[in-house]
């Protein structure tokens, strides 16, 4: 199952969603509506804390993903709006940018989460 993530950034949520997913089994990209220059080091610092391979992972556009090799499409909660995206869900996360590390924690808490739910739905 590919799963994509979306938000505006796509330094944050949205890459932190990626990586755990895919850590997890799943096939998964992110991208952002209008994406920022570079991933938020505490993303990166969590991921690789935690053994999760953050290579490959960069902000990219919405452009630049197979919008149709998803199975399910989420918003990470930040409003987004693209009217010709289906999205399966919108989960409602708090944005960590420029938060402390502590935020993206729970962040990443969250996702795993929602993650695991959604593996055991498929079961």
């Amino acid at each position: 199952m590919h799963l994509l993530f979306v938000c505006v950034g796509n330094t944050c949520r949205s890459q932190l969603a990626e990586a755990i997913a895919r850590h997890l089994g799943f096939e998964a990209s992110s991208a952002g509506t209008h994406p920022g220059m570079e991933i938020a080091g505490h993303t990166l610092a969590v991921l690789k804390d935690r053994g999760i391979d953050t290579s490959g992972l960069r902000p990219k556009s919405i452009d630049e993903v197979n919008v149709d090799a998803a199975d399910m499409i989420f918003s990470m909660g930040c409003g987004v709006q693209c009217p010709n995206l289906p999205l399966d869900d919108d989960w409602g996360l708090d944005d960590p940018v420029h938060k402390e590390r502590a935020v993206y924690e729970a962040t990443a808490d969250e996702i795993t989460r929602r993650l695991q739910r959604l593996i055991e739905a498929q079961s």
